[in-house]
């Protein structure tokens, strides 16, 4: 059986609207899309660190509760789990205060055996953060070896701005070991000075040659050498957009599984098949902006099982 490996942060997020704390819940954006890919009932193995704490515990237990296996986390004595601040604005957008205090040694862990078709997903910060690198590139290497299919956001933020020169080589040694890329009109914009679907592909093609690029107030666009897709966004009223994107990787893994696309298929994916893996990233994606949750629901979740054994 197919296994897929999600690597990321884990933190604890404590959101605010109006200054008012509404929800807590955990977070970390391969957290998120793996919690939506547990709850679908897929394999699916978290790789990440964090305390050995009580928040660390809570984790634990959401993640076994909800069908992700945590037996790659690395769980530390020396420092404490990463707490998050999100601060919602009048669109229900999120802006965040992080709190963390790591150990001195980091992600000791021992990596999984990985399969060929195996889907590797990884992104955000954590990907190209130095402390890590070294152990991170090494299993992206091992993975690429066996023919793994490797799944990579680099959801890049403002915040990050004044490190980016320091940080580019990594993101692109990052898209240059990907299968797929997946990354936002602002990540682009950030990394590139991509301002539009084309320039972010004539972009990123030199290192990876399939791209999804996510516009959400507009559209997904699908860009490989052979095909070009486009499809809208739903115009809904967002409660919240913080596991928006996290949730729109996790519909394109389950398509990837549900279809039984490895590494070796990707490139003779029909454009049939990709709006079908596209329309499911969208539909994830409207549906968590709809709570406070990170992940889709147990309901959602419910209703694509059914929709699957029909």
């Amino acid at each position: 059986m197919r296994k897929i490996f999600t690597i990321g942060e884990t933190v604890l997020d404590i959101i605010f609207k109006n200054g008012q704390p509404v929800a807590s819940t955990a977070g970390g954006s391969m957290l998120n899309t793996s919690v939506s890919l547990g709850r679908l009932g897929l394999p699916v193995h978290f790789i990440s660190e964090y305390g050995n704490d009580p928040v660390g515990f809570m984790i634990d237990d959401f993640l076994n509760k909800n069908g992700v296996n945590s037996d790659y986390v690395y769980h530390f004595e020396d420092g404490k789990s990463a707490l998050a601040l999100a601060f919602l604005d009048e669109n229900n957008n999120a802006s965040y205060t992080f709190y963390k205090s790591y150990p001195q040694k980091r992600f000791d862990i021992t990596f999984p055996e990985v399969n060929e078709n195996d889907i590797v997903m990884f992104g955000s910060i954590y990907a190209i953060a130095m402390e890590i690198r070294e152990t991170l590139r090494e299993f992206l290497l091992y993975a690429k070896s066996l023919n793994a299919l490797i799944y990579y956001d680099p959801n890049f933020r403002k915040a990050h701005l004044h490190e980016l020169e320091q940080l580019r080589p990594a993101i692109i040694e990052n898209m240059s070991l990907a299968s797929v890329v997946r990354a936002s009109d602002e990540d682009l914009e950030i990394i590139f000075g991509a301002k539009n679907s084309e320039e972010a592909y004539e972009a990123v093609k030199p290192f990876c040659t399939t791209l999804i690029y996510t516009s959400s107030s507009e559209a997904a666009y699908l860009k490989t050498p052979e095909i070009t897709l486009c499809l809208p966004t739903r115009k809904i009223e967002p409660v919240s957009t913080i596991g928006a994107g996290d949730t729109f990787n996790a519909g394109i893994a389950y398509g990837l599984y549900k279809h039984n696309i490895g590494n070796n298929a990707l490139s003779s994916v029909s454009a049939d098949t990709w709006q079908q893996l596209i329309g499911y990233g969208i539909d994830f994606a409207t549906e968590v902006c709809l709570s406070y949750d990170n992940y889709i629901s147990a309901e959602f979740a419910k209703i694509r099982h059914t929709k699957n054994a029909e």
